[in-house]
């Protein structure tokens, strides 16, 4: 589903990414790991097509971003650690606003909204005009705009900030079960116990370059045998 071949992206003299190759199929929840100034964000916005690679290649679905930007971006949900909403609209307006810019039937986006509103549990306050909703709030809004195309591929960075627990768990089920579903999910994440708990590969970014890449499983053997967790396995290999 989404597919980097020796992704490289250069600012003047300094390389912010360098040469990654990586391939996220349908159904896995990949955990994207890196300490501030890693990569992590340039990576995404080559990823959703924002940034245009210095050299390489992002496939989505089999289209180059680049070369095919909208027929790939059709298959994206993309979700940034600090939604823009306007500010004047109610948080149904909104969703309605983003269905329509995908071209979804009226009939359609009106019974995906209502199953969205129901999965992410935002029914008591979707009606309010989104500038009275905190940070939890938008990034629930946000997050429900992204699924109401049925995209292939999520796109999420640092979904749990300004969550509180309670809003953490129905965001984390909600993007277990769409896994589940098959949808590829590509999590930039600082929160560590959170990539532990739900992603099924975990791969870390040090310095622009990928570091380790590998299946849950095998993560869960390395910190078995010489960590007590991800934590202490991300802190040695990026010290």
């Amino acid at each position: 589903m989404l597919k980097l071949t020796n992704l490289t992206k250069k600012f003047g003299t300094f390389t912010a990414v360098n040469n990654i190759n990586l391939e996220i199929n349908a159904g896995d929840f990949f955990g994207f790991l890196g300490q501030n100034g890693a990569g992590k964000t340039t990576t995404i916005k080559m990823i959703t097509g924002l940034y245009a690679p210095t050299n390489g290649t992002v496939q989505i679905g089999g289209y180059d971003i680049q070369k095919n930007h909208i027929e790939a971006k059709k298959l994206i949900g993309y979700i940034p650690d600090q939604p823009f909403l306007y500010e004047k609209l109610t948080g149904k307006e909104f969703l309605f606003f983003c269905g329509g810019l995908y071209k979804i039937e009226k009939y359609k986006l009106k019974n995906k909204i209502d199953e969205t509103i129901d999965q992410l549990k935002i029914e008591q306050w979707v009606d309010k005009r989104t500038e009275e909703y905190s940070q939890g709030m938008k990034q629930r809004i946000a997050i429900a705009s992204a699924l109401l195309h049925n995209p292939n591929l999520l796109v999420v960075d640092e979904p749990m900030v300004g969550l509180d627990p309670q809003s953490a768990l129905v965001v984390k089920n909600v993007l277990k079960q769409k896994a589940s579903e098959g949808v590829a999910i590509f999590m930039s994440t600082h929160s560590l116990n959170v990539a532990e708990e739900v992603c099924s590969r975990i791969g870390m970014i040090k310095d622009g370059q990928m570091i380790f890449e590998d299946k849950k499983e095998v993560v869960e053997e390395i910190i078995g045998t010489d960590h007590q967790n991800l934590e202490s396995l991300f802190l040695q290999m990026t010290k």
